[in-house]
């Protein structure tokens, strides 16, 4: 169980530290969470959940295109589009006309505006929630935003800087092989598992939360 010898694998794997160290996500510190303005949390949460279950490079692509279709994701505005906004949106040639999709931007703009007013800004939300509680952060932001559910939330958190896991498939994978995980993925049970595992490898070794995933990422024969 201790986080050493799933190191000193993927070390193995990758040819060494320096080599390994060039592969980890990088990470936001607080200043700078709080310092990005609630139009990147908007935009960032859009692209993750258009890249869901779709081909990531081409979302990211054609992104210059949907920040122009979208005027910028300022959530003030987007809270409250009218309807119509939404439909000519849908024939947009320049983005993925995904209408289920294009109708989360004013659910996740509310939530951000409604953080931002009890907190200041998203990113100061964000900021002052502890990666140990990576799980509190999922559900809340499953259950007040759109389409927030499974692994767009963590992609979205990773995306932005916020440190955390992600319960990928080789992640997955080798939170079993360790047996620290046998419920099914996408359940409640699961989230709490991963906590739990890597809430323990924190304590370990201080490594960050995104760090240690995608370190034991790469122990597993993909």
């Amino acid at each position: 169980m201790s986080f050493a010898r799933i190191y000193e694998q993927a070390v193995a794997r990758k040819g060494g530290e320096a080599a390994l160290r060039t592969l980890l996500p990088p990470l936001a510190d607080p200043g700078h969470l709080e310092a990005l303005t609630d139009d990147r949390y908007l935009a960032e949460v859009t692209k993750c959940i258009f890249r869901a279950g779709f081909v990531w490079r081409v979302i990211n692509q054609k992104w210059p295109d949907f920040e122009a279709a979208f005027e910028g994701f300022v959530p003030l505005y987007w809270q409250q589009v009218p309807p119509e906004v939404l439909e000519r949106l849908a024939q947009d040639e320049r983005i993925v006309r995904n209408m289920q999709k294009i109708r989360t931007v004013p659910e996740n703009a509310r939530m951000i505006v409604d953080a931002a007013r009890d907190h200041g800004s998203f990113g100061r939300f964000l900021a002052h929630w502890p990666s140990d509680d990576q799980v509190g952060l999922l559900l809340w932001l499953k259950r007040h935003g759109a389409r927030l559910g499974g692994a767009t939330a963590q992609y979205f958190l990773r995306s932005v800087g916020w440190d955390g896991f992600i319960l990928s498939r080789d992640v997955v994978a080798g939170l079993r092989r360790e047996e620290l995980l046998d419920a099914s993925p996408g359940s409640k049970k699961a989230l709490d598992q991963a906590q739990a595992a890597f809430n323990r490898w924190h304590e370990e070794t201080g490594l960050p939360y995104s760090h240690l995933s995608r370190i034991l990422s790469f122990t597993v024969e993909s």
